[in-house]
């Protein structure tokens, strides 16, 4: 019998707009600031800082709810770190490769993933408790979720800062507000964006009350 439950009211659908949207994991659930300031000076980087965290989250969000019910309860911790450690460098290693530029541009950040508390976060509230597919789910929404906004406040610097979108020029002569390119400015386009998406969650919310 084909299945007649709406999109919407779908178990897999509803895991993966609570990460997009309802629990945002910088809106919402303030993680991951770190990143969210630090590589969001132009668009590209916070594109690549984006993709890199979700596939890495993606996957091992997969691979432990695999693996979850062997194992122990009292080395979880070390087993979500070695799991997640080990994509991180993998993930690395194929920027270095692939687009060096712009993984000498990140630094860091790359290998800090390791420490972003939305991937052992998922891992432990989500991943080690549920079923592949609905883990995925989680993970996709999460990782989007941040990639997203973390994009967001990348083109919103990058064009404040030097008038530009991805790189391309797009107003010759821009009156360049310096601020946006350094961590104070970052915390004032991360604030604007934040009272926005509260904003606009409160009013969706009071219509469907």
């Amino acid at each position: 019998m084909r299945n007649t439950v709406p999109l919407f009211k779908r178990k897999w659908f509803t895991i993966f707009l609570d990460g997009l949207w309802d629990n945002n994991a910088i809106f919402g659930m303030v993680l991951g600031m770190c990143s969210s300031l630090a590589v969001t000076t132009t668009a590209i980087n916070a594109s690549v800082m984006a993709l890199s965290v979700t596939a890495v989250l993606v996957i091992s969000s997969f691979l432990l709810s695999c693996i979850r019910k062997f194992i122990p309860d009292q080395v979880r911790m070390v087993v979500f770190m070695l799991v997640i450690s080990t994509f991180v460098i993998t993930v690395d290693f194929v920027l270095r490769i692939t687009v060096p530029d712009i993984s000498r541009a990140l630094g860091p950040y790359v290998g800090l993933i390791i420490t972003n508390c939305i991937l052992m976060g998922r891992a432990e509230a989500f991943a080690i408790k549920n079923p592949p597919l609905l883990s995925i789910m989680d993970a996709l929404g999460s990782g989007l979720g941040y990639g997203g906004v973390i994009i967001l406040i990348a083109v919103a610097r990058e064009f404040l800062s030097t008038g530009s979108f991805f790189g391309a020029m797009l107003i010759p002569g821009w009156p360049a507000w310096g601020l946006a390119a350094i961590a104070p400015g970052a915390f004032f386009v991360l604030a604007g964006f934040t009272m926005l998406f509260n904003w606009v969650r409160g009013r969706l919310k009071n219509k469907t009350s």
